[in-house]
């Protein structure tokens, strides 16, 4: 995509076998990881500015005073209004590296395929018989057939992400000349707005009324279900250094001790907490800065209580398939580093098995998921989080560009029973729900769940402590039958052998849905490497 190339000259020049594999996605998203470094610099200029006007303010008064000011504020306002460009500019060669990165790896597996099929590949792309392979000619034709119609839609596939990348980046340097922002009307979605009519509005709003709103009103843009995930992540990065500041005021105030006691030792487990999140934060915050693929957009992000993080690797609006992870209890701010590591191990795995697929995965902690076993034993918070589940699944149907996307919900633990209460009470828009670790998910059987119960999965590991989560009365009776001299031979004759604390455990045949193995790997072992589960998941993501 060379610099200043215009549209239509890009439709002429299509890109080519050889430059797609010299092609250097590493180079590009590096190149926006730069663009989105110059934030910081601006936003240190944007606190230099607030902090001369208020030097101004005392000292010096009247008519030049007041001009000096709002001189000083224009500037200000308008380095602000370019930040969200700046990381626009990342997002748009973030994504053009996805996508080339996409086509490389079809392409290399075509090439692969035609090879072990007894076919040539030269380096302008053509495909040909190797005569050191003489193979039927019957089988030869309609081989080299299908490895050039491959080969040509790996290029189409960069060829169309080159075109794209090019048009965005040309609205935005036509944006530099006829000013980043517009004032949007006053109207806005009310509170409790579904993300349909979000999406309506969000469609009827010019590009330079998106760049103030999120500038502008980035709280409210930033957590809006409905609203494009590129416009989410401008505005929640924007207010990633508020969100920080807010847990170190909270730790400032946890400072100073208190009288030995039972209120010095609930300030020190709040202390903890608070510095658990921060260094959670902070996680986060490497990998949103990491220059690697696939980019980190940040969807939400709560420091109140015990911390909340809505995060995606890729971007759901363009990937053809989606998955939503939802972790389980005790999962908070500070876990969540870590949990975006499970999300990111699934989505490895779909890049391997699905080469040339465009995937994203979505870390969902917008709950408050359970601390102690007493609570993990109620459903109570799973059952206050299925609004905001199905919320957000909407969003992701009424923002996403194109044919739409394969939609998969995966719960862990008591996640699974977030994923499973949310689907029997409100529906999500999923086309495959997984469960895996499960406690039971609120209903005793697939068809339940308002989803094909051919698309429900699940996977509980032999050693997973959970299949001990039965219900109390079901731990008595088997107590008892234990005791006795046919326990045993009872036990293995048992009709309810497949209760667990929440419902029929969906790893069972009696559940109806459908099972895939796992690895004798513990109750967090799921996404371990050589655990089948992990194969088993992203096998499900892709439909497969």
């Amino acid at each position: 995509m060379p610099a200043g190339r215009s549209e239509r000259a890009v439709e002429a020049v299509p890109v080519g076998y050889a430059q797609l594999w010299r092609a250097d996605r590493g180079a590009w998203a590096a190149a926006g990881a730069a663009w989105r470094g110059l934030t910081g610099p601006v936003r240190r200029r944007v606190d230099g500015l607030t902090a001369r006007i208020g030097a101004l303010r005392p000292g010096w008064s009247g008519t030049a005073s007041a001009t000096a000011r709002g001189r000083i504020g224009e500037l200000r306002t308008d380095l602000t209004d370019l930040l969200p460009a700046m990381i626009e500019v990342d997002q748009v060669l973030a994504e053009f590296a996805a996508r080339v990165g996409a086509a490389k790896a079809r392409l290399g597996a075509a090439v692969a395929q035609a090879e072990a099929g007894g076919l040539l590949v030269d380096r302008a792309g053509t495909v040909r018989p190797d005569p050191a392979r003489p193979r039927p000619a019957a089988l030869v034709g309609p081989a080299v057939v299908r490895a050039g119609a491959e080969i040509h839609g790996a290029l189409a596939l960069a060829g169309a992400a080159d075109r794209e990348a090019a048009g965005r980046l040309a609205e935005l340097a036509s944006a530099a000349v006829t000013g980043w922002v517009s004032v949007p009307p006053a109207w806005r979605p009310a509170p409790g707005a579904g993300p349909a009519e979000v999406s309506r509005w969000w469609a009827g709003l010019t590009p330079a009324e998106r760049r103030w709103l999120v500038s502008h009103e980035p709280d409210r843009v930033g957590r809006l279900d409905g609203v494009p995930v590129a416009a989410r992540d401008q505005a929640n990065r924007l207010l990633l250094a508020r969100r920080r500041a807010e847990l170190l005021e909270r730790r400032a105030g946890l400072l100073r001790p208190l009288p030995a006691g039972p209120l010095e030792l609930a300030r020190l487990a709040r202390l903890a907490g608070v510095e658990a999140a921060l260094r959670g934060l902070d996680g986060l915050g490497e990998r949103l800065a990491a220059p690697v693929a696939p980019r980190a957009y940040l969807l939400g992000l709560d420091p109140a209580g015990d911390g909340r993080a809505v995060v995606a690797l890729g971007n759901p609006d363009r990937a053809g398939a989606v998955l939503t992870y939802v972790p389980g209890m005790t999962a908070d701010l500070a876990d969540a580093p870590a949990e975006l590591g499970r999300a990111a191990r699934v989505l490895d795995r779909c890049a391997a098995l699905g080469p040339g697929t465009e995937a994203a995965a979505v870390l969902w902690l917008d709950y408050d998921a359970p601390d102690f076993l007493p609570e993990a034993a109620r459903g109570r918070q799973a059952a206050d989080a299925g609004p905001a589940l199905h919320r957000f699944q909407e969003g992701l149907r009424a923002s996403h560009e194109g044919p739409p996307a394969r939609q998969t919900v995966l719960g862990h633990s008591y996640g699974s029973l977030v994923v499973g209460t949310a689907a029997r009470d409100h529906g999500l828009g999923a086309d495959a729900l997984v469960f895996v670790g499960s406690p039971g998910v609120g209903v005793d059987h697939a068809a339940e769940l308002r989803v094909s119960p051919g698309q429900v999965w699940a996977a509980t590991a032999p050693d997973d402590v959970i299949r001990l989560a039965r219900p109390p009365e079901e731990l008595a009776r088997r107590a008892l039958l234990g005791g006795t001299p046919l326990g045993r031979a009872a036990a293995l004759l048992d009709p309810h052998d497949d209760r667990l604390w929440f419902g029929t455990d969906p790893s069972t045949p009696g559940f109806g849905g459908r099972r895939f193995p796992s690895g004798r790997h513990g109750h967090a072992g799921y996404w371990d490497p050589g655990n089948p589960a992990l194969d088993g998941m992203a096998r499900v993501v892709l439909g497969r």
